[in-house]
């Protein structure tokens, strides 16, 4: 069994945000298996064979409180457990596979590794680069805000590379998924 969780936060006024790309690409992957949700765990959850999805329903900051209970109900170890996320550090629209690691200031990992007691799982990272010289306001509201119109057209195919890199994960394990995918060029 393997556990795919997507971060972001509940509700509508959050859906189409920078911090809700996780949740993007678990619908995506879920569709793509016929997984429908339901809410379980402190979140939307589904199942299709050996494969779950969880998106956190506990906002962001506390995501590890919906992560962890499933996982345990599930007998999931970190080995199986594939977290995808807005990354910051990443230019917008690259998709990078990364084992374990800390944080980088992102409360959503920072609440999983808490929760989990280890930093030692699989994650997708989703690209949304910092904020432009000319945004008004700070990271968190750069986070919290939507697509500009020149990403949004082409956030179809980000999401469709971050879903590949996770069926990577799931088919050849995560190193073999790193050498893949994070190569250049």
């Amino acid at each position: 069994m393997h556990l795919v969780v997507g971060l972001g936060n509940p509700g509508r006024h959050y859906e189409d945000n920078r911090h809700n790309v996780g949740y993007m690409v678990v619908d995506a992957l879920a569709r793509a298996v016929g997984a429908s949700f339901k809410s379980k765990f402190s979140g939307e959850f589904g199942i299709a064979g050996e494969l779950a999805f969880l998106k956190p329903a506990t906002f962001m900051n506390l995501s590890g409180e919906s992560v962890q209970p499933a996982a345990a109900f599930l007998k999931v170890p970190l080995d199986n457990l594939i977290v995808i996320h807005d990354e910051l550090d990443v230019p917008f629209a690259d998709v990078r596979i990364k084992l374990g690691g800390g944080h980088a200031g992102h409360n959503g990992l920072r609440s999983i590794i808490l929760r989990m007691g280890s930093p030692d799982f699989a994650r997708v990272r989703v690209g949304i680069g910092r904020p432009p010289v000319d945004f008004k306001g700070d990271v968190a509201s750069y986070v919290l805000s939507g697509f500009a119109s020149e990403e949004r057209k082409q956030l179809d195919d980000v999401i469709g590379r971050a879903a590949d890199a996770t069926n990577l994960i799931l088919k050849h394990g995560v190193l073999a998924a790193m050498n893949h995918a994070n190569r250049k060029g």
